[in-house]
């Protein structure tokens, strides 16, 4: 199978696959990324260990810190507990919310965070909503460009003098 089948077969797992969590498989959160694809984890009775993700993810799905995920324990693990089955996207959580297999201690943090994110999507919405109305006006707007902050700003200089010599050349005709 080429890379490309590869992870286009993932991503449609990962996103649209709805799972419910079997009896050895528990929902934890992600606190931190260790490197290595070595991820610190957090269950809901607050007990933190390393979770492993899959050769299969690598490269082909990113998580981050707050991200919900479905971790099976590795028996033979001293540092490293669990192993990453599955990542959960805010749809795949409120399906679990559904099913009543979500843990209560995550509930109301997932609600604030699906909350958030509908709040920005609005926002995001309302203000292309704005755009659109204002794109009749002739003036140009570079307060919705995209600022690269990884590059410092650069300030341009312009030589006063040579406006000067031409003014002094007009003026002396």
């Amino acid at each position: 199978m080429s890379k490309t089948t590869k992870r286009k077969h993932v991503t449609r797992e990962v996103l649209d696959e709805f799972v419910l969590p079997e009896d050895n498989q528990q929902i934890v959160k992600i606190c931190a990324g260790r490197g290595n694809n070595l991820h610190e984890v957090v269950t809901a009775g607050q007990e933190k260990f390393l979770a492993s993700m899959p050769n299969k993810f690598r490269k082909n799905v990113w998580i981050k810190r707050g991200d919900f995920v479905i971790v099976e324990p590795i028996e033979e693990g001293c540092k490293v507990k669990a192993e990453i089955v599955r990542i959960l996207y805010p749809q795949q959580v409120k399906y679990i919310q559904k099913e009543g297999k979500w843990p209560v201690e995550f509930l109301k943090k997932t609600e604030e965070i699906i909350v958030t994110k509908q709040e920005q999507k609005n926002s995001v919405d309302d203000e292309m909503d704005e755009k659109d109305e204002d794109d009749t006006s002739d003036e140009e707007d570079d307060s919705d460009l995209f600022i690269n902050t990884n590059h410092p700003k650069a300030v341009y200089y312009s030589d006063s003098s040579s406006e000067e010599d031409e003014d002094d050349d007009n003026e002396s005709r």
